[in-house]
Parts: structure tokens; sequence; C-alpha cells
């Protein structure tokens, strides 16, 4: 073992085992929240995406990618993350964006928060569940149980979630020591969380497959006859998923 390690190489083998250990730590609710999603885009619902803040990153890591699935849509904060402590702005959002966007029961809605505790993502779940949807979400259990609630109802994120993946993080999401520096550095959520979400999206696809259902899926604009491709494909979904303008 080296021991004057660069960061690099510290974050490097980090990445590497939080990678498979995600993985496994995952498996069974990859399994069972994959098919649950599949079973809803079979009956042409919707995969509705939500991250605040820095998780607005992954709201949209699933959204419009080639190999992706197309009825995948963020709720998309123009705020861009900064009201998220406060309360009630999360709860307009999704009334907002389901009004829209024609949100439907049956639809299931992936919440997305490191921390799990501010309050637009609890409420985005909360009003998620009223409306008749499921809900997942992509949270760090350590760091959420560490913390308390900056919503009203007293609740974290992952206490709202019909299915729950924990992305592995640390309290504080940094992970790495840095000799000479008094705080750690190497963020690990949006990592994890995009792993973790095409490790889901991945799940879907065969479910899908396996119910004899051909899976709605975007290949490359640059591929010859993608555009037309995914432009007959998203026609089914037009009122029903946020497209850039």
């Amino acid at each position: 073992m080296l021991l004057n390690m660069s960061l690099a190489q510290k974050f490097y083998d980090s990445a590497l085992a939080l990678q498979a250990s995600v993985y496994e730590r995952n498996k069974t609710t990859l399994q069972v929240a994959g098919k649950r999603i599949a079973q809803s885009l079979a009956a042409d619902g919707v995969l509705h995406t939500f991250g605040s803040g820095h998780s607005h990153i992954l709201a949209a890591e699933i959204e419009r990618r080639a190999g992706g699935l197309v009825p995948v849509s963020s709720i998309h904060d123009p705020a861009d993350g900064w009201p998220e402590q406060i309360v009630g702005y999360g709860a307009r959002l999704f009334q907002r964006y389901a009004y829209q966007y024609a949100v439907q029961p049956g639809d299931v809605v992936l919440v997305i928060s490191n921390s799990g505790r501010n309050a637009s993502p609890i409420e985005v779940a909360l009003e998620a569940k009223a409306a008749g949807l499921d809900v997942v979400v992509l949270t760090s259990l350590e760091m959420s149980k560490a913390t308390t609630s900056r919503h009203v109802s007293g609740k974290k994120l992952y206490e709202l979630g019909d299915y729950v993946l924990d992305n592995g993080g640390v309290p504080g999401d940094a992970a790495i020591d840095a000799p000479g520096f008094a705080y750690k550095v190497g963020p690990t959520s949006t990592m994890s969380g995009a792993f973790l979400l095409n490790l889901l999206a991945m799940e879907i696809i065969e479910q899908l497959i396996t119910m004899g259902v051909t899976p709605p899926t975007y290949v490359s604009q640059n591929a010859d006859g993608g555009a037309e491709h995914n432009e007959a494909l998203a026609k089914k979904y037009r009122h029903r998923i946020r497209r850039p303008i």
C-alpha cells in the first residue's frame, strides 16, 4: 500500500468499493422497485423525478437519455433549489407540475435527497402519496438517520418511501481525509446516485421485456434515424412528460 497515496487515488479506491457496496445493499430493492415501475409504465404510466439543490442533477440523469426510458419526467424547480428549506414550496411545485403534466394515480415518483431532511423533497413525497403515487426514495440512510427533519411533519424522506435506495454516503457526503486539511473532501452522492438510477433503469427495462412489453427507449440523436425514432415515441407522452422548449 502506498504510504503517500494521492487524494485522487484515495477517491478512486473509495469509489470502486462504494459502487460494489451500493449494488449489493440495494439489489433486492432495485428488483422490487423496478418491477413496480415497469408495471406502471406498461399501463401507460410515467416515472416522475425530483431532486432539490444539487440533487436536481440526478433527477435529470435518467431523463431524455440515449438508451434510457422515454416516459421519465423531472419536476423542474425554477428557483434551482435554493428555497428547499422553505415549508410549502415543495408542495406548490408538485401541485403545479401535477396539473401541467397530468400526473395520475398509478404513476411513480422518484424523490432524491442526500440528507433527506429538507422541506421540498419531503413535501413532494407527501403530495405524491396523497395523489395516489408510489414513492421511490434515493437518499443516504446513514446521514438522514443522524440528522433531524426540517419539515413541520417531523418526517425525513426515507420514512415516506415505499421503496428506499441507499446511496451509501457518509454524513456530510465528503468521504476522503486530506492530510494537513481540517475538512473531508470528495463527495460521493452524485456518483453513487447516478449509478443506482441507471441500475434501476436496467431493472425496469428487463422487467418490461419479461412482461412482453417493448421498452420505450431513446436512441442517440446522432444515430441515423434516431431523432425520428425518439419523436415518434415521445408523441405518445406529449402532455405527460416535460420536454425542453
